[in-house]
């Protein structure tokens, strides 16, 4: 599939469920959410089909997203199931890493080869705070576990947040000497209720890259395949055993190079994750819509693909919170 602007779109990102077992400053609000009815959320049968059917449209890479996607009862036969369909190549997850000790060797067994793990913060305490009552050393050692397992790549997730975390960029970097993790430095996104607030703690690319660049030598790394295909800008340290990216949704668009779609966990199709537009998948799914129906519904969404996202707009209003799209 192709759309207006010539991009490619092989990639799609899943959610498979709106629950989460961390509660972080920017994603949720701290007394939680109300969830969805179980019978809105699509069921993996229900995944499975369209993704049939988005493979047969040139769709070749899957990662399932939350919420937590790791909480979601099922999880590891649905990757085993999504690792089968002709045309897939890819299915990574991305995770908190709370529970990669207890699942990652059945994770391992079921097919996954890629594991993004989101952390923010090396300190203990600092981590309680930022995840309102999270675990550093449950997390370090689902990350260790990844890391036995031999899951690659490992890449680590790292939203800078003035004030908060951006004294630790350095002490980031210092781990790709130490691990072969990838990590990559994230600007803070205004979506939904953190709109304003990660406005104010924005850091950006330039900013984080300098700081970087106070302490280690960057080379632009060659794209190897290794790292996938997303948004990031990959960097070598010299005797490094993993890299630096970095991905800057404000301060350095990555629009030109968007090669995705989104599913939502209640059946919603979104062409870009900062848009307001989404189609319905779900109901005419189960309202006995046949293949070329939906078929029909992926194009029309590639079809009105925009050409970049809307967060640099003062007026912009998101009103689905990151955990409803899929981080």
């Amino acid at each position: 599939m192709q759309d207006a602007f010539r991009r490619k779109i092989d990639y799609l990102r899943i959610s498979i469920t709106d629950k989460c077992n961390l509660r972080c400053i920017y994603c949720m609000p701290e007394e939680g959410i109300p969830l969805k009815p179980h019978e809105e959320i699509l069921r993996f049968e229900e995944i499975l089909r369209l993704v049939k059917i988005a493979a047969g449209l040139g769709i070749s890479k899957i990662r399932l997203t939350g919420g937590e996607p790791l909480v979601r009862r099922g999880v590891v036969s649905l990757i085993r199931d999504l690792t089968r369909i002709p045309g897939i190549t890819d299915v990574s997850l991305t995770t908190n890493g709370l529970l990669l000790t207890k699942m990652g060797p059945d994770l391992k067994r079921a097919g996954l080869k890629r594991l993004n793990i989101s952390l923010d913060t090396l300190e203990p305490e600092k981590y309680r705070s930022i995840t309102r009552g999270g675990s550093l050393k449950q997390v370090w050692e689902g990350i260790e576990t990844a890391l036995d397992l031999s899951f690659c790549p490992v890449k680590i997730n790292t939203v800078v947040m003035r004030g908060i975390n951006d004294d630790e960029i350095l002490d980031f970097v210092r781990l790709t000497y130490l691990y072969p993790l990838h990590i990559r430095f994230i600007e803070c996104m205004p979506i939904g209720e953190a709109d304003g607030w990660a406005r104010q703690h924005l850091v950006p690319q330039a900013e984080i890259k300098a700081r970087v660049e106070e302490g280690f030598k960057l080379e632009l790394k060659a794209e190897t395949g290794i790292l996938g295909s997303g948004p990031a800008s990959y960097y070598h340290l010299s005797g490094a055993l993993g890299s630096v990216g970095f991905i800057s949704p404000l301060s350095v668009h990555f629009c030109p190079a968007c090669n995705r779609l989104r599913l939502t966990a209640d059946g919603k199709l979104r062409p870009c994750l900062n848009s307001q537009r989404e189609l319905d998948l779900k109901g005419p799914l189960r309202e006995g819509a046949n293949d070329e129906k939906l078929r029909e519904i992926f194009l029309e969404a590639v079809r009105k693909k925009p050409q970049g996202h809307l967060m640099n707009e003062t007026d912009w209003n998101q009103p689905r919170m990151m955990y409803q799209i899929g981080g």
